[in-house]
Parts: structure tokens; sequence; C-alpha cells
């Protein structure tokens, strides 16, 4: 029978992920059917019953978009280390009595920056923008790629205080660079080589407060919101920046996801460019 996998959120009709998956699946040889699945904002851990005791075939896994990542968090059974170290899961596998959950966020914008913008984080200036869930998800994935310096600059500076200290004492990054914090008023006179927009800001259109000469030269600018310029983007570009939106990084994510539900890592190259071309 057809494994089944699906994507939860609310809301749930823009997802790109069914046909994301769907392509993976083609490419691959996998026969899997792929739903997105609106549940109501109270009723995310029964959406997700309910789709593991549909009997058309067995529900293998599942994916967590907004606003439903903690709640997967606290659903899971059993997390992973980067599900733990981003207090959110939007990976979920279904193994007998188990639901394990996973974050592949941080994967993803990993592989997005390393293999499709050559743009290797290892030994560069990190600049993350925010210290919400978008940031938290990607901070430790990050920091194993062993960054000159990863700031985490937010408007209020006590909230990226608080959450580079926490990183800052997990036994995964020892031996490894610390994340440091700030607010945006502490960036003047400081440079870096890659900043990363992890802030909603993109969302509503609204600008980020950022003084001259946060883009170093050559500096890849990267905003996590993905179908649309941003005035982020719109600041970058003016600077000089190489820019770069959130659209390989759902891919990639997607990818790390497939491989842990089915053990075979898909070509992402010829998916990003279908979904380009629309």
């Amino acid at each position: 029978m057809t494994d089944r996998y699906a994507v939860f959120g609310n809301p749930i009709g823009h997802s790109k992920s069914p046909r994301i998956h769907a392509l993976f699946a083609a490419q691959t040889g996998q026969d899997l059917s792929y739903q997105a699945i609106l549940a109501a904002k109270d009723g995310f851990a029964a959406a997700v019953g309910a789709f593991i005791a549909a009997g058309e075939g067995p529900a293998k896994g599942a994916n967590v978009t907004v606003p439903f990542k903690e709640e997967a968090f606290r659903l899971a059974t059993r997390r992973t280390a980067r599900a733990a170290a981003a207090g959110a899961v939007n990976t979920l596998s279904f193994e007998q009595d188990a639901l394990i959950g996973d974050n592949t966020d941080g994967a993803g914008l990993v592989r997005d920056l390393k293999h499709n913008l050559g743009c290797d984080p290892g030994g560069r200036r990190i600049l993350l923008l925010g210290a919400g869930g978008a940031a938290r998800g990607v901070i430790l994935p990050l920091l194993l790629e062993r960054p000159a310096e990863l700031l985490i600059a937010n408007r209020t500076e006590e909230t990226a205080a608080r959450l580079a200290l926490e990183f800052a004492r997990l036994p995964d990054c020892a031996g490894g660079p610390k994340p440091d914090s700030a607010g945006f008023a502490g960036l003047a006179g400081r440079q870096f080589d890659l900043v990363i927009n992890a802030t909603s800001a993109g969302l509503s259109g609204a600008s980020l407060p950022l003084p001259p000469g946060v883009f170093g030269p050559r500096c890849v600018a990267y905003e996590m919101v993905y179908g649309r310029e941003t005035p982020f983007m719109a600041q970058a570009r003016a600077a000089g920046a190489r820019v770069a939106d959130g659209l390989g990084m759902l891919v990639e994510q997607a990818a790390e996801a497939f491989f842990i539900w089915r053990g075979v890592r898909p070509r992402t190259a010829p998916v990003l460019a279908a979904l380009k071309g629309n």
C-alpha cells in the first residue's frame, strides 16, 4: 500500500510542500502520497491522530508549519538533538507507537547556503536578525559550521542575550564559537559576511533599523521569507550585497525530511528550478 505523508498548518492552502514532495517522489521512484491538511488552531493533535488512524495506507510521517511547530515538539515522544535545541518540530516520523520529532529548518538553510549559493558559513562573520522561533531553529546548525562569529541581533536586546546564552551552554557547541548578542543600535560600526533575516518583518513589509555598513564586502544577505521582495532585501541590494530569499531553504529542508523518511536524498536543483519557473 502507498505510504502516506502530510503537512499540517493553519493556513495551509499556500503550501508548496505537496508539489515539492511529489517531485521528489517522481525523481526517486518512491511510492508515496503527500497532502496538505488544514488543522484547527486548537485541533493539531486531533488532526495528526486522525491522519494516522485513516485506513487507506500506512501513515509514515508529516511536516508541520505555522502555527504548530511548538505543539508538535510537545506531541513528539522522542526528539532529535536539533529539535531539542530549536524547541520546535517541523518533521514527524511515525514508527509503531513512537512520534519522533526533528527540525530540518537549520539543515535546509545551511545546505541552501553551501550547495545552491556557494556561501559556506564556515569562517564567516554571521549576523542573525531576530530571536524568535525562526532564528532558534537555525542557530545550532550554523554554529556547527564553525563560523568566525555569530551575532544574534534583536529589537529587544535582552531576548537576544538570553538566546545567545542558551546556545553557548549547549554541549554540541563545546570547543566551537559562542554566539554573541546585540540590539540593532549595537550593530553600528560592525561588518558581516553573511546577514540572515529571521524576523517576521518581511511578512508585514516592515523595514529593519539596520545601521549603514553592516553589509560587508561581498556580503550575502539571506531573507527567510520567499516569494516577495522585502524591505530587507531592498536595503541589502542598495548596499551592494548579494541577495537570496528563502525558497531554497524551503526545498532543502523538505529534502532533509524526505531523506529522514525514505533514506534517499533527492536532487534539489531541478525542483528549485521548477518552483522558480512556476
